[in-house]
């Protein structure tokens, strides 16, 4: 293990201790997490999903930063996707216990503020199904677009803030890949499980670990990668 890596180790660790060692600490976690549900979203995905993608670069090519990798336009993209998923998060665990009630089960709000059951475990289920198959595969896409602009333009913040043909990143998406595992294995396989743990999580924890699970698709992603380039 280089020194590099013991400092990435190190800095990853150091988000989240003091959460799990001070009281005080979490507390003022939550009370920001709530009251600045979307600040906190981008931050939160702006440093755990860049981090995710230092770390899937670490694994393919040795290195967790080059100088046309972009942090800042990566942090700025993954930010803004926070923003989204945070919304998306109120839409889809809000209107899916509407569904589960209108297909017959009692009071699904109240099941879902309670405490763990199986009724619980099965409409954390719905809500994270029905997030994975209608938002998942758009912010795929649109952060594989905004991937691929970052790097055609050397990882500037200047060439980030030019004019997107979103056209031709369209076309410059390798397709086979985005559907035959992206989108078809890691959505079933690895998003819904995931996400269902996600719903069953108090709210305050719910996008930290949704920022987390890039993290760790990072680690995935780039693992496949490695199988397909052999």
């Amino acid at each position: 293990m280089k020194r590099k890596d013991i400092l990435f180790i190190v800095l990853f660790a150091g988000i989240f201790l003091p959460l799990i060692i001070f009281a005080g600490a979490y507390n003022y976690y939550a009370a920001f997490s709530k009251e600045w549900a979307f600040l906190s979203s981008f931050l939160k995905f702006a440093l755990l999903a860049t981090m995710g993608e230092m770390l899937g670069m670490r694994i393919r090519t040795g290195k967790y930063y080059t100088s046309d990798f972009g942090l800042l336009p990566r942090a700025i993209v993954w930010g803004f996707l926070g923003i989204f998923t945070k919304a998306a998060f109120m839409i889809f665990s809000g209107g899916v216990p509407v569904i589960a009630e209108y297909a017959g089960m009692s009071d699904p709000s109240g099941v879902l503020s309670s405490e763990i059951s199986v009724q619980k475990v099965l409409l954390a289920f719905l809500i994270s199904f029905f997030l994975n198959i209608i938002y998942a595969p758009v912010l795929m896409i649109t952060h594989k677009v905004t991937d691929n602009h970052i790097m055609s333009t050397g990882g500037t913040v200047s060439g980030f803030l030019t004019y997107v043909n979103v056209t031709e990143a369209l076309k410059g998406i390798n397709w086979d890949s985005m559907w035959g595992f992206v989108l078809r294995k890691t959505i079933p396989l690895f998003w819904i499980p995931a996400h269902t743990i996600t719903f069953l999580l108090p709210s305050e924890l719910q996008i930290l670990f949704a920022a987390l699970l890039s993290t760790v698709l990072g680690m995935i992603l780039a693992f496949a990668s490695r199988v397909t380039e052999k």
